[in-house]
């Protein structure tokens, strides 16, 4: 190869990694953008498809999961299905006195005298619909909130702390913060139990949970909300209220994988917190950085 050509290769690949990082500076300042005129604390960890650290903000801080956490109960569950532990199709009673009225409950709505359901069931209803009388009853299973923690932590997740289940949860506004997780920590959760590198859970529990998953009927508006229709996302939610005196939200909260046409994917995890943002506001913050990170991922594949 003459000095010429070598010249001409090295050139062309300076020129690649400057037009690169210029793009990725350009993504990262796009989001950059909707958070900055926004009353709120906003996380945001972006992965793309070959796994690496592609975009993080406030990625390190611990936020408030809320129901986020609904996943991980999950997850650590079916570990314990592939143990022989548990069976997804073993009935569980739910009695009536299980039936908290200030617990948000489509398992109560349908049966208001208790129930026996699967397993799968439960967990259909826990984090597809977010219910939290079957989260409590998950986690009683389980021997309470520390065991999740402890299943993660074990695996080498160390950024997480559950320590309560719902109706602790909900008692009390100061107490939501003992269930945190931070954005980076939750991206990597999503990457590795999808990817499924290290075997952690059998092929059909990981192929059970990212059914669920995709079937989550909560915050339609968040990442889901700008994104072509048709878009498969399987995703997580959680949502504080807001306080009321202080009118602070501390959590708006949406984990998942985005699928791209063609085949590839990204995870995303945003967490919003000590917003004076309505709702709807809160909810658009996740969606349009959701619609910045479709943009730039399906340009890559283009």
């Amino acid at each position: 190869m003459t000095k010429s050509t070598l010249l001409a290769v090295f050139l062309q690949i300076v020129f690649v990694f400057q037009a690169s990082s210029q793009t990725v500076d350009a993504f990262r300042n796009e989001i950059e953008q909707i958070i900055r005129s926004k009353n709120a604390v906003v996380g945001v960890s972006i992965v793309d498809n070959d796994g690496k650290d592609t975009l993080s903000i406030n990625g390190e801080r611990h936020f408030p999961m809320q129901s986020v956490f609904k996943f991980h109960i999950g997850v650590a569950l079916l570990s314990e299905v592939d143990k022989g532990i548990f069976s997804l199709d073993q009935k569980v009673k739910i009695g009536k006195d299980e039936l908290l009225p200030e617990l948000w409950s489509p398992i109560a709505e349908k049966y208001p005298e208790g129930a026996t359901l699967t397993l799968a069931e439960i967990l259909a209803y826990t984090i597809s619909q977010s219910d939290n009388v079957g989260c409590d009853v998950l986690l009683r299973l389980l021997g309470g909130p520390k065991t999740v923690e402890d299943y993660f932590v074990t695996n080498g997740f160390t950024d997480i702390s559950i320590k309560i289940n719902e109706e602790v949860m909900q008692s009390s506004w100061d107490l939501q913060f003992q269930n945190w997780t931070t954005p980076k920590t939750a991206s990597e959760v999503l990457e590795v139990f999808y990817n499924n590198s290290s075997n952690l859970l059998s092929q059909k529990s990981r192929d059970f949970i990212w059914k669920i998953m995709r079937e989550t009927s909560t915050g339609k508006n968040r990442i889901k909300g700008n994104l072509p229709a048709g878009t498969i996302v399987a995703h997580k939610t959680g949502w504080s209220g807001t306080h009321k005196t202080t009118g602070i939200t501390a959590a708006v909260n949406d984990i998942g994988i985005v699928f791209l046409p063609g085949g590839k994917h990204f995870f995303i995890s945003v967490f919003v917190t000590e917003s004076k943002e309505d709702l709807a506001t809160n909810e658009q913050i996740i969606a349009d950085i959701a619609k910045v990170a479709w943009d730039y991922f399906s340009n890559e594949t283009n």
